[in-house]
């Protein structure tokens, strides 16, 4: 009875108000064309030094930011010194790819970004995160005062795990309950969103304050996210990239356990990290923080802003296959190549530089080539695809991989010069004379460049960027 009565008195409400019988009455939506975007700034921190020219610079002459891990990396300060040397001897990989810190030109400076009374709510992958932006927005000349710059800016940074490390403390509080020590900014300081939360709060931007997490394509979900904000209206301007900072016992235990991380090299650290490499047998684990800063373009022109290359093209996908291992076949990396290349509105000829995902692992890097190979199969074969991955030098960023990479193929097509590969002396087979990545820091013309990304889970996601010139 109660539920016809419902009914009977749904049917006397006047249709006007009526959700699905008025629908048929609004008017279409505004239609929509996409806005052009560009990149106008950029900042990073890596394992090659604080800043972009020291990272590029040295990346070019091929040097490596890879090390041996001693037991006090692993920020176990909280425990005992038995249990930390123990914990120590117990990992099967004692290689990673550490930010440089101190006080010299490039390095970076904890007493700036994290050891003050200011920053006790930030832990270290949220301080990478507000110094890369930092250098990106100078590097735009983009620290807006009037409110409606800011609210026309938006932010777009994630993070693949958070911080770890406080996580680990704070459960030792609890075994040695403690627990009413915890700190009150115990969770602003491991919530992913919060890197890109304190860029916003920093500058006082009120445009869209966002947060991808999606493993090692976060970076790139990150970029391309923020660049169809911009093309929708959303933004003028986004502040957008990826952060890290996992280098910790519980994290470097972790990928150990899944056998995803190198172990072949740890007498010999700088060699560890071989990507495409037939000795590869593992990634090498690393920290730090890559950011862009994405304008419309006419925007930017009118405020005479220095335009590094525009973005052209974002493409996505799924595997569906498997937690850690993509398809032999490459179908997810062909699928997300191709998807950029149809909204680039360029064809695989055109493609002068592919930095790829390639993160030393005997699979990954294999499937990765074989699916270069198959979209790009004329260009590749005629030698005339610069080809090549930096995380030979770097080590595997995680969710900061993207934001950094995306950097290089963009830095690429600025200064005319594609990075090396480091390490590769046994090239994989599938490659042949005209394909091959580079093993030397090449000068040519990039007019267009693509960067791979690609996550546990499956995802996938390849950025496009172009010259505008």
């Amino acid at each position: 009875m109660r539920m016809k009565r419902c009914c009977n008195l749904f049917q006397l409400i006047p249709s006007r108000l009526h959700p699905l019988r008025s629908l048929s009455t609004f008017d279409p939506p505004p239609s929509f064309s996409p806005r052009r975007v560009v990149v106008t700034g950029v900042g990073m921190v890596t394992p090659l030094g604080c800043g972009v020219e020291t990272t590029w610079k040295r990346l070019i002459k091929g040097e490596c930011g890879i090390r041996a891990v001693a037991p006090d990396d692993l920020k176990m300060s909280s425990f005992d010194e038995s249990t930390k040397l123990h914990t120590f001897d117990q990992l099967s990989s004692k290689v990673a790819a550490f930010v440089p810190c101190g006080t010299n030109p490039g390095e970076f400076n904890d007493q700036v970004w994290l050891n003050s009374k200011d920053h006790r709510s930030m832990s270290r992958f949220i301080a990478y995160a507000l110094c890369a932006a930092d250098e990106a927005l100078k590097d735009a000349n983009w620290l807006p005062s009037g409110p409606e710059d800011k609210e026309k800016t938006g932010v777009s940074i994630g993070g693949g795990i958070g911080s770890i490390s406080d996580i680990l403390d704070a459960s030792q509080m609890i075994c040695e309950k403690r627990l009413r020590r915890l700190s009150p900014f115990f969770i602003p300081r491991i919530l992913i969103n919060m890197a890109a939360g304190h860029v916003s709060m920093q500058y006082g931007f009120q445009g869209p304050n966002h947060a991808a997490v999606t493993a090692c394509a976060t970076g790139a979900n990150s970029i391309g996210d923020a660049a169809r904000m911009i093309q929708f209206g959303d933004a003028d301007v986004m502040v957008a990239g990826g952060t890290e900072a996992s280098m910790d016992a519980l994290s470097i235990a972790g990928f150990c356990r899944l056998r995803a991380l190198s172990t072949k090299y740890n007498s010999s650290p700088q060699e560890s990290s071989r990507p495409f490499d037939c000795d590869r047998d593992g990634f090498v684990i690393g920290e730090g923080s890559g950011v862009l800063v994405l304008e419309e373009m006419e925007h930017a022109k009118n405020r005479g802003a220095k335009i590094y290359a525009e973005f052209r093209g974002y493409g996505m996908s799924g595997d569906a296959y498997h937690i850690t291992q993509p398809q032999a076949d490459g179908r997810g990396a062909i699928l997300a190549m191709m998807r950029a290349l149809q909204q680039s509105g360029f064809g695989p000829d055109q493609v002068d530089y592919i930095n790829a995902h390639a993160t030393s692992t005997p699979l990954g890097d294999m499937v990765e080539a074989k699916a270069i190979k198959s979209v790009f199969s004329n260009r590749a074969a005629s030698g005339d695809l610069a080809l090549s991955s930096t995380k030979g030098a770097i080590g595997h960023l995680l969710g900061a991989a993207g934001a950094v990479e995306a950097i290089f193929a963009i830095l690429a097509i600025h200064h005319g010069k594609a990075p090396l590969n480091l390490n590769l002396r046994k090239p994989d087979p599938i490659f042949s004379d005209g394909f091959m990545p580079l093993t030397v820091s090449t000068e040519l013309p990039i007019k267009a460049a693509i960067s791979n990304s690609f996550g546990f889970g499956g995802t996938n996601a390849s950025l496009l960027f172009a010259s505008t010139s």
